[in-house]
């Protein structure tokens, strides 16, 4: 079996470009004891990858030159050694940015297509939707009637975010890039208010959309959008960081005062919680989450957004796209049919 594969071709310095990546063919071997064949159907585009493209002191390992891009997968089971799952099954794993992979099975989780569109368990029913339950569960504790604050708040994490705020009696303000993402916020996703931070009154919009202050914030983003909460905030008020997308691809600090004794200050003077996480790191929540979160989908109280891209050769304009902000929802590209 040939497996087509984007592989890492060189380091990027800011935004990945085309030269950073290398398209080629190879040729699989069969799978041996415990692994089964895999087509690989979707393929999850995260923003996490651009960090796993640095070989900078991280959480995980980067991606080595030459090497599959890294990414969680949706696949067919073509031929398995195992008899956990047999030809035919759909699984979720972690095959990458690749047409065709062998895995071990004790790695994949066996989907049912009756039960929910294969997508969801690249998006709202697997690890950005896990991301946004344990994160804001566990470290922002939403209480009835707080403000619950989140960036970046159209993708699956952050809309899932908002929604769970909700849910728990919160009320939700959504922050996101342009008029159509303040849209959906408000008229798909049902946050409380949107704001978008790239409006000249961002920061005046934000004092109006949050009269009592904030409690929780979910940092998905930093940059400006983190400077503007910041005096907002509430004492006690809990932050879980996620995700820093606006500072992905910078190489060397801001430019600017360092505001480092500001922060630290409000910290000690507000009392803040500030806590910075992996989702992997609350794996024992895992099947609560998966009840809870497919319940809340079937009964429509959490909506959710795909971006399907169509084939793996798009997967690096889609992926340059998803650090700019571009995408609207779960960026999912289409590898086979």
């Amino acid at each position: 079996m040939k497996s087509t594969r984007i592989v890492l071709a060189s380091r990027p310095t800011g935004m990945p470009t085309e030269e950073n990546f290398r398209t080629e063919t190879v040729e699989l071997d069969p799978p041996g004891a415990g692994e089964a064949l895999l087509q690989t159907l979707y393929l999850s585009l995260d923003p996490y990858m651009r960090g796993r493209m640095s070989d900078a002191p991280s959480y995980a390992p980067p991606v080595g030159i030459g090497e599959t891009m890294v990414g969680a997968t949706v696949s067919r089971v073509l031929e398995s050694a195992d008899p956990a799952v047999r030809s035919g099954d759909y699984v979720l794993g972690y095959g990458g940015w690749q047409t065709h992979s062998v895995e071990r099975v004790k790695h994949l989780r066996k989907l049912d297509p009756e039960a929910a569109p294969l997508t969801t368990a690249l998006g709202v029913r697997g690890m950005p939707g896990f991301t946004a339950y344990s994160g804001l569960l566990t470290i922002g504790r939403p209480q009835p009637g707080e403000t619950v604050v989140v960036a970046a708040a159209t993708g699956p994490v952050g809309a899932t975010v908002g929604q769970i705020a909700k849910i728990k009696g919160a009320r939700a303000v959504g922050i996101a890039g342009g008029p159509r993402k303040v849209a959906l916020l408000r008229d798909h996703f049902g946050f409380d208010a949107a704001i978008d931070h790239r409006a000249p009154d961002f920061v005046e919009q934000l004092a109006a959309a949050t009269p009592d202050g904030i409690d929780v914030y979910f940092e998905n983003v930093g940059g400006a959008v983190f400077d503007a909460v910041l005096p907002r905030l509430n004492g006690f008020a809990r932050i879980p960081v996620c995700g820093l997308i606006a500072q992905y691809n910078a190489s060397s600090l801001p430019p600017g005062p360092d505001r480092m004794g500001l922060l630290m200050s409000l910290v000690l003077r507000k009392s803040l919680t500030v806590r910075g996480f992996i989702q992997t790191e609350f794996s024992g929540q895992f099947g609560e989450f998966y009840s809870e979160v497919s319940g809340w989908v079937r009964e429509g109280r959490v909506a959710y957004l795909e971006d399907v891209v169509e084939g793996l050769g798009s997967a690096v304009g889609a992926f340059q796209g998803l650090l700019s902000g571009k995408n609207v929802g779960k960026v999912v590209v289409r590898v086979g049919e």
